[in-house]
């Protein structure tokens, strides 16, 4: 039962207001002692013209009595509902024993398609830990808005074209040979491009010549695309493989290059309409009005910048795949170069420009600083994943060395962990990469989480559950960390829209923390296996029921869920 929509039904019998905007001010009060549901009435307060105490108070004596509310009460401003606990427990369990991993999907997105661009690292530069918000956070995301019945198409909008490439090449002629970039692959493409930078600001003209080489690029030269085609493929063999070990798929690989012959269109459109105005041999659109610098369109030597190349994306996927959103996962420095693109499309004239999101999220950082593509201060993405999955297995050797398939099973933990870590606080916070933190399986961390799913699957195995689940009799089911559990379930749907709304996995991450907290208590609390028939069948259900959503909430996130760690 969706007891929010039975009190936003019994209000507006009594409040001239809307269903669903009640719907939308019901919470779920932090102590129990307040119920399991308030309605806080001060927003009401100036349309009624009424104190918020006496608008909780009219709407609490005129509620009608209703068997799934044990009582209704008027405290400080809030109308307070208290559950039939009984009625409440057994409609919770009975739903996800009978949806199982289906419980708290919905239709809310049925019939619109969200884009998402996640990840999308430069090519030819390795995938290190910077790559890693952008990645995780997408594909959370991805799964998120699927759960909730939308159609989310995964782009990894691959940084395959731009001045970089002309430096490259550049870098390529002067300090690099072709055996060892095949040998080394991109560590070698990343040692050249840091010496030449090295090299540029000792020579400036060394950016000149490497422009000159982008712009043959442009125009087709095919030395140069030939050295651009070899880099990108050298990229793809260490990304792919990344991605695999992360778990990670995308419906398409479309990176700048792809939009180069859908640029001119755009260009001249932005002319048709004269929002393109001549800088110092640039082109680009004033945004003075806006408080924003100019995005600037066309180079002065006549080169294509992102926002051309982003604005024509934006095109083609609206075009291609009609977005009811498009949502950019990109770091929190970009802001203003989204703020300026969006707005460029909306002076086009197009009503969808409100439709582009950008989901911003803070660095990854080293325990001594920021990182630096340039300078080559980085960590390697395969170098974390390595040590991770290295500091799983020597947990696992300690504390269960007889555990079948222990490289899987490191695998699953050590990279979960990560993935877990990254996803743990609100996306805008900065991460610092801690292994030892990640990995504790005592924490707030991946490993908990993982270690509790295993511990249901355990109990189930033992009570003899098979996959179609048990339920028992809710009536055996009356303690305090029984009930904190349930609610915790029942919250589980709502969690999953809230983080579509504020884009923000964190959201399920804590909650299924949370879950595994009030479980781990409830078994601490409760004898499960060793009860009266009728009360280990009970207990046995709510088990279940925690081994369901434990495991919906870690694939959401993309992280396994290994039945033995």
């Amino acid at each position: 039962m969706d007891f929010k929509e039975k009190i936003a039904q019994l209000i507006s019998n009594i409040v001239d207001m809307n269903k669903s905007d009640i719907k939308e001010l019901i919470e779920v009060p932090q102590n129990c002692t307040m119920g399991d549901y308030a309605l806080p009435c001060f927003k009401l307060a100036k349309e009624l013209k009424k104190s918020p105490g006496l608008i909780a108070k009219d709407i609490t004596e005129k509620i009608p009595d209703v068997e799934y509310f044990e009582k209704v009460g008027a405290v400080n401003g809030y109308v307070n509902f208290f559950v039939q606990k009984e009625f409440f427990i057994s409609g919770i369990l009975s739903d996800i024993i009978n949806k199982k991993e289906e419980y708290g999907k919905s239709d809310l997105g049925k019939g619109k398609n969200i884009v998402i661009d996640y990840s999308s690292p430069n090519v030819a530069k390795p995938f290190h830990a910077g790559h890693l918000r952008s990645t995780v956070i997408g594909k959370a995301l991805y799964n998120i808005f699927n759960f909730i019945g939308y159609n989310s198409i995964g782009i990894n909008h691959l940084g395959d074209w731009g001045t970089q490439f002309g430096k490259l090449i550049m870098a390529y002629k002067n300090w690099g040979d072709k055996e060892t970039v095949e040998r080394d692959d991109v560590k070698e493409l990343s040692r050249i491009y840091v010496k030449y930078h090295e090299e540029s600001e000792k020579n400036p003209s060394l950016d000149d010549e490497a422009r000159g080489w982008f712009v043959k690029m442009q125009n087709g030269d095919k030395e140069a695309l030939d050295l651009w085609k070899w880099f990108i493929d050298i990229s793809m063999k260490e990304y792919n493989r990344i991605y695999e070990r992360l778990n990670i798929k995308f419906d398409y690989f479309t990176g700048e290059s792809f939009y180069n012959d859908k640029m001119d269109a755009v260009v001249d459109e932005l002319k048709e309409k004269n929002l393109l105005t001549k800088s110092e041999g640039a082109e680009i659109v004033e945004l003075d009005n806006f408080n924003m610098p100019p995005c600037l369109i066309i180079r002065s030597d006549g080169g294509t910048l992102y926002p051309t190349r982003d604005i024509s994306a934006a095109f083609y996927r609206k075009k291609e795949y009609d977005f009811d959103k498009c949502i950019y996962v990109t770091a929190f420095d970009q802001n203003l170069h989204f703020a300026q693109w969006f707005k460029v499309i909306e002076l086009m004239g197009y009503d969808w420009s409100d439709r582009l999101i950008h989901v911003p999220f803070g660095l990854v950082n080293l325990p001594d600083g920021k990182m630096s593509t340039r300078s080559g201060r980085v960590v390697l993405m395969e170098d974390i994943l390595n040590s991770a999955v290295n500091k799983a297995i020597n947990v696992i050797n300690e504390k269960n060395p007889e555990l079948e398939n222990k490289e899987q099973v490191a695998e699953q933990v050590g990279i979960g962990a990560i993935i877990f870590n990254d996803l743990y606080n609100s996306r805008i916070k900065n991460v610092v990469l801690d292994l030892d933190k990640m990995l504790n399986f005592d924490g707030e961390t991946g490993p908990y989480v993982q270690y509790t799913y295993a511990r249901t699957c355990s109990l189930l195995k033992k009570g003899n559950v098979d996959e179609n689940g048990i339920l028992g009799e809710s009536e055996y089911i009356t303690d305090e960390a029984s009930y904190r559990v349930i609610k915790l379930l029942e919250e589980f749907p709502a969690k999953v829209i809230d983080a579509a709304d504020k884009y923000e996995p964190y959201i399920v991450t804590r909650h299924i923390v949370d879950i595994c907290q009030a479980f781990n208590k409830f078994y601490h609390d409760n004898n499960i296996l060793g009860s009266e028939e009728k009360i280990k069948k009970a207990r046995l259900s709510l088990t279940f029921a925690v081994n369901c959503v434990i495991n919906s909430g870690l694939k959401i996130l993309g992280i396994d869920a290994p039945e033995r760690m």
